[in-house]
């Protein structure tokens, strides 16, 4: 509007509508809260598509700088924080804050040193527990910046780093896995495993496995580290860890067994006729299509070849549990397992006094948990440093180190469950973003996203029905 008084240093002049117009902008108050909730939930590219849907024509430069626009909300220091490690991209990690209570989280940045950590913490005091991993960098930075607060190892990351142990230990005993089975049936003639045990050194995988044995035990003695070896080798590390562990090349030969077929439930038949005189391949072909049997000749004459040698068919038998599965079958709860692992566990730990002690431990460890009574740790610290398995001795003493903040993660109820959930809301927010949003970007979605959809349930949850 124009002024109509000449004197006047104001020659046009303008009045605002109360929630119609702003000062500056040129949508609504409602179309610009639109616009920054879907750059919020949508980012750029994705927020413009919707909202060329709406006859809203935005590149998708301007619905993200509308959305970098948008203040975060007002940072409370919380009185339970958490503290945790993301993937940001590559090699490269960042450090995510949440509060414990809220659920929310509070703020993220690239990198995972403690001095940031310590910086943060300092400008908002008031931090009264601290849930984190066994990170000895998120220790250090809550020791420097928080120095009262109590800080709480996390029970899922003590878990997974007893049962990761374990399974260096069923790695380092693989050759005892095998006396899980079941026992072998009288049937089977000791001549017929002695021929297929020197059958399978004739493999190419055994001459592999017996090679790199040989050369991997000839430089680890020398006091060179695996890195190095694996340097000279052309190898990966925990290749060379593996191989340096082993007592015997065969305990790092993969020995996997015939999987079973459609010709299986025929071998008795085949082994009938073939007593009886009859060794054509095609012809007993024929003879099982006539019984229903779908496969293909060449199955057949791979069957019948052991008894052209004198041996034995080759039966499909039970493949012995790797280390993985024996691991999680020692982890698991008793009540939890199969039957089965009941039938299987018990012959196993009989056979390996190694892994019988292990599980023993770990036993003890999991009552502590479900009990959430730490007065046993300080003993159980001991024995798994007296048990003479490495790995475990190894986790003693970071777990003595840390025991502090670990009975803390046995005893109280904190925990970093909301931590690893915030942490997947991060990489689905990156992915959307094709991993190409920069840190301060990525901030702004995570943090404003979670209140948006707080914001969202509240109404509903008062809205009536």
């Amino acid at each position: 509007m124009y002024c109509e008084n000449a004197t006047c240093l104001k020659v046009t002049f303008a009045e605002q509508i109360a929630g119609l117009t702003v000062c500056y902008l040129r949508r609504t108050p409602q179309l610009q809260r639109l616009v920054e909730d879907v750059g919020v939930v949508l980012a750029g590219r994705g927020g413009a598509r919707i909202l060329r849907i709406l006859n809203i024509r935005l590149s998708r430069c301007t619905v993200l700088s509308q959305l970098m626009r948008v203040p975060l909300p007002p940072l409370e220091t919380p009185r339970v924080l958490g503290v945790d490690d993301f993937a940001l991209y590559g090699d490269t990690y960042g450090t995510l804050l949440v509060d414990a209570t809220t659920r929310l989280p509070l703020t993220l940045w690239e990198g995972r040193d403690a001095e940031q950590l310590s910086h943060w913490l300092r400008e908002h005091p008031g931090v009264e527990v601290a849930c984190r991993d066994g990170s000895l960098t998120y220790r250090q930075g809550i020791a420097g910046g928080a120095p009262d607060a109590v800080q709480v190892s996390d029970r899922f990351h003590l878990w997974q780093s007893l049962s990761r142990r374990v399974q260096d230990i069923a790695s380092a005993h693989r050759g005892c896995l095998p006396a899980a089975l079941p026992p072998a049936g009288e049937s089977d003639p000791a001549s017929a495993e002695e021929t297929a045990g020197n059958t399978a050194e004739d493999t190419r995988a055994a001459r592999h496995a017996r090679r790199l044995f040989e050369a991997v035990q000839t430089l680890t003695p020398t006091g060179r580290s695996h890195s190095s070896v694996a340097r000279e080798l052309g190898l990966d590390r925990r290749t060379v860890s593996k191989y340096a562990r082993a007592l015997t090349w065969q305990e790092v030969k993969r020995r996997p067994p015939r999987k079973p077929s459609t010709l299986d439930p025929y071998l008795d038949y085949l082994q009938q006729r073939w007593d009886e005189g009859q060794h054509s391949a095609k012809i007993l072909h024929e003879e099982l299509q006539t019984k229903g049997y779908p496969g293909h000749y060449q199955r057949v004459k791979m069957a019948v070849a052991p008894l052209r040698r004198g041996l034995p068919l080759d039966e499909p038998r039970e493949r012995p549990p790797s280390p993985r599965e024996a691991s999680r079958w020692i982890t698991t709860h008793p009540h939890r397992r199969s039957l089965h692992i009941n039938d299987r566990l018990p012959r196993l730990l009989d056979h390996c006094p190694e892994l019988r002690r292990t599980h023993d431990l770990v036993r003890r460890f999991a009552a502590m948990l479900d009990n959430r009574d730490a007065t046993p740790l300080p003993c159980w610290l001991n024995d798994l440093t007296n048990s003479g398995l490495a790995p475990l001795v190894g986790l003693a003493r970071a777990l003595h180190d840390d025991r502090r903040a670990v009975a803390q993660g046995i005893s109280t109820p904190y925990n970093s469950g909301v931590n690893e959930g915030r942490i997947t809301d991060v990489k689905l927010q990156k992915r959307l973003m094709a991993g190409r949003a920069g840190v301060p970007l990525l901030r702004h979605r995570v943090v404003l996203i979670a209140h948006l959809r707080r914001r969202y349930a509240d109404r509903l949850t008062v809205s009536p029905r």
